[in-house]
């Protein structure tokens, strides 16, 4: 069962929160995340402005995330793939089904417009972890 029925800023805060966490345990984008970000709690901070600038028109976010990911090393498609499955598993697991499915076509329009812009190409976003669902069904 979800926490939040509709999207507010307290919701915003625990997907981001829970999410991150899940991120940083992942042994795929754990440590590539991990090398690129120095201060966590700012860093969250950041990313609830930004989804709350998205999904809540908040005006909070103020940054270049293009620019930002630009300036990473490369990585393989593949990571955006990872990163949305979690995605979409934390956005089941916070909101209900119609605002977690907001979430998850902005998440997979933000990473579309980054793979593109960062030269590596579009997405294919029926990737398996989104016919199958959660990812401990995807092996």
């Amino acid at each position: 069962m979800a926490l939040f029925p509709a999207a507010n800023e307290i919701g915003i805060a625990t997907l981001v929160d829970r999410f991150y966490d899940k991120v940083r345990a992942d042994a795929e984008l754990g440590p590539v995340f991990d090398t690129a970000i120095h201060d966590w709690t700012t860093h969250k901070v950041l990313l609830r402005d930004f989804w709350s600038s998205l999904v809540l028109r908040s005006g909070r976010y103020k940054g270049n995330p293009m620019g930002v990911h630009r300036a990473l090393p490369a990585f393989p498609p593949s990571l955006f793939h990872r990163w949305l499955a979690l995605w979409r598993e934390t956005t089941r697991e916070v909101f209900d089904a119609p605002v977690a499915e907001l979430f998850i076509g902005t998440a997979e329009r933000v990473a579309q417009g980054l793979s593109l812009g960062m030269g590596l190409g579009r997405l294919s976003l029926e990737h398996p972890s989104r016919v199958l669902g959660p990812l401990h069904i995807v092996s």
